[in-house]
Formats: structure tokens, sequence, C-alpha cells
């Protein structure tokens, strides 16, 4: 889905917008703008994906928006002058249509946002695959041992020590190192700090209490400065 907004001065072409936005599945019409600085709060509010941007506004045009902004969202450029197209590309918008649109020609644009979504989904997801690779090397027995990082049920602190659990073994693998050093070893998405002396995987958490998780039969403390986080897990403020 594709959070979107419209931006326009004129009442029947953002009426226009918003109806063509209705009848695209993958697009959510977050919000309706009637000139460009109700558009700068709605970005400083909330992220948005597309913009639909008319140019000729008064107060601040819509070119003059798109170079305002630090972080830009996908831009589609819908105007009544065919002039401005070569400065709206100079600017990177991902379109431009001239007014009066015809909804093939809309969704043609709305498509290209879908597919320059989906590929920098993919993008994030290839660079994550690439930072982190599955696995981490922990100093055992005067040797480097692999450990799967799917592999990892919890991590248990003890003082200068770790103990890293297993789903694999019934026996732990106890390394001399720190929480906060088997924490950067960790992808950070997959895995939970609960306890100052707890790291759990969430994807082996199999039930969650206020002040408890279990993996399996197994019941593990959560500390009360790490609440927050178990709320956040489950979606569950009560």
């Amino acid at each position: 889905m594709l959070k979107c907004i419209a931006v326009d001065d004129e009442e029947l072409a953002l009426e226009l917008l918003e109806d063509n936005i209705s009848k695209v599945p993958f697009l959510q019409l977050a919000a309706k703008c009637q000139d460009a600085f109700e558009a700068i709060k709605v970005l400083e509010q909330q992220t948005v994906d597309l913009i639909f941007l008319d140019i000729q506004m008064p107060g601040l045009t819509g070119l003059q928006f798109i170079q305002s902004l630090a972080i830009k969202p996908m831009i589609v450029l819908i105007t009544a002058y065919e002039k401005y197209a070569l400065q709206g590309f100079n600017l990177d918008v991902l379109d431009y249509l001239v007014k009066p649109v015809s909804f093939d020609r809309f969704m043609k644009a709305c498509n290209k946002a879908k597919d320059m979504q989906e590929l920098k989904v993919a993008k994030t997801k290839e660079n994550a695959a690439a930072t982190n690779p599955g696995y981490f090397f922990v100093n055992v027995d005067y040797k480097l041992l692999k450990i799967t990082t799917a592999d990892v049920a919890w991590i248990e602190g003890l003082k200068d020590y770790i103990k890293i659990h297993l789903k694999s073994s019934a026996r732990p693998i106890v390394t001399r190192m720190s929480m906060k050093g088997i924490e950067e070893e960790l992808p950070g998405g997959e895995f939970l700090r609960i306890h100052k002396s707890y790291i759990v995987s969430k994807a082996h958490i199999t039930a969650v209490m206020k002040n408890s998780v279990f993996i399996g039969d197994l019941e593990l403390p959560v500390g009360e400065n790490y609440r927050e986080e178990i709320a956040a897990l489950t979606g569950k403020t009560g």
C-alpha cells in the first residue's frame, strides 16, 4: 500500500484526484492539501510515499515545494502547463501529467510508483541480507565457533560471560563476552533484550505475560525497563 497526498489549490482538481485515487487498490489517500504549506505540515506529521502535486499554486509553487524538501517522496506532477516538464524531470519527479488527465494515464503513473516502491523494498532487503549474513562467530576453547543466527533461542548474561542457548543443542555455548558485545553481533530486528541478563529470539517466543516471556516451557523474566519493548512486540498495551 502506498500512502499518498494530493496537493492542488483548485477544489475541483482535488476532488477529481481523490476520486481517481480511490479507484486504485494500492493507494491510500492520507490528506488533501490546497497549498504547499499544508503539504509541509502533513509531511512533518507522517511518512508519505507519493505526492500528486500541482505546480501553479499561490505562495509556494510546486517546483519550489519540491526544492524545499530534505527527504523527497515519489512525486507525480499534475499541471495544466507542459512548459514545466523539463524542470520537473530535472527535480527527479516520477511522472508529469498534463490536465485534463485520463484515468488510463493516471493509472500508468500509479503503476510506475508501485514498481518503484517494490524495487526500493527489494533493494532494502538485499542490503539487509548482505549486512546480516545469518551467522556470527564467538571464541570458544581457543577457536572461533560459527553460530547460525536462526538457531539461537535465547542468551543469558553471567558477569563477564554469556550462555548462548541453541534450539539444536541441549548444552549452551559459553563464551567470554558482554551482553552489549553479543547485541552488536545479532540482527536487531530478530532479537529482543528483555532483561539486563536476557536476550531472546523473537521467532522462538511462544507466549508473553506482563512480567515474563516464554520459549516453550521456559519462562524468562522481563525487566521493568524493558516492558515497553514487549508491549510493542505484541501490540498490546494493557
